[in-house]
């Protein structure tokens, strides 16, 4: 029989996560004003609780499934790296398109504490999905994610209304590679774009002396479970894992509904293209909330 593709399933398709019943349900996932201020004036924003111990084994259990290429859905990756990483000597397990492979990858994209919180953070406007990755740091040779603004891997879609949510399911610190941001980059406006698994420092060579300046990091240490939203201009990175642990994440990127291809080509590997200046819709980009009221 064939596999069953997901990207079909526009909501819910298991229990794993509640969809709210009432105004009331919604507003509990709320952020306070005070941090959507914070992200507002740093470009991030961390500690944001995403998924409970369930959730997490639940998804930890269908990733070591995901990374063997002989999965009975792997032909539905847009893209499938066991190792993205450019050292001979480090692995960065690297994927997209689990969303329409398992059930748990499917679900957080409808995941209400993700939802409220995504649709605030881009201004209150509804949310759209654009594409969700998998990056996965094995213990002791993990490799490192270069400094890079997401929204410079994807000009082909217009305008800059983008919003990326990065979820552990470990805990994330400095030994095991968590993500470093530089506040307030988001400001600095579009930059050229490095080898996303290479040098860890190559964006040095396309910032201005005064942005060289500003280059301060913090780096955000998280419990699994957390998740940290960012700007797509908002310049990160994270180390290689030197622990015994290992550093597993999935990364699910959206933007507010209205955003427009901006390419004739495929915007996704396999994906139909979407043709350029009209409406990033259909069966890939599913409309996911309608946004905070």
């Amino acid at each position: 029989m064939p596999y069953k593709d997901l990207s079909t399933v526009h909501e819910l398709a298991t229990n794993l996560f509640q969809w709210p019943k009432s105004k009331e349900e919604w507003d509990q996932y709320k952020l306070s004003d005070e941090q959507v201020a914070f992200f507002n004036e740093n470009g991030y924003l961390a500690g944001i609780k995403m998924l409970d111990e369930k959730q997490i084994e639940t998804i930890q259990n269908e990733i070591a499934a995901l990374a063997d290429p002989k999965h009975p859905g792997h032909h539905l990756f847009y893209e499938f790296h066991s190792n993205e990483s450019t050292d001979p000597f480090t692995v960065l397990f690297h994927a997209l398109g689990a969303w329409r492979i398992t059930p748990g990858l499917h679900d957080v994209l409808w995941n209400p504490r993700f939802l409220v919180a995504a649709s605030q953070l881009l201004g209150n406007a509804p949310v759209r999905f654009w594409h969700d990755q998998l990056f996965c740091k094995p213990p002791k040779k993990g490799g490192v994610v270069a400094w890079h603004q997401d929204y410079s891997y994807w000009t082909r879609t217009k305008p800059v209304a983008h919003l990326t949510c990065w979820c552990g399911l470990d805990d994330s610190t400095v030994a095991n590679g968590c993500l470093q941001y530089v506040p307030g980059s988001q400001r600095w406006g579009l930059l050229d774009k490095p080898d996303l698994a290479g040098n860890m420092m190559g964006i040095m060579d396309y910032l201005t002396e005064e942005q060289k300046l500003e280059f301060k990091p913090i780096p955000v240490e998280t419990k699994a479970g957390e998740a940290i939203f960012h700007h797509s201009l908002t310049l990160h990175g994270s180390g290689e894992n030197t622990s015994a642990n290992p550093r597993r994440a999935f990364v699910i990127n959206v933007f507010a509904d209205g955003v427009k291809s901006d390419s004739n080509d495929e915007l996704l590997q396999g994906v139909p293209p979407v043709h350029k200046g009209e409406k990033m819709q259909g069966q890939f980009f599913p409309f996911l909330y309608e946004g905070v009221k």
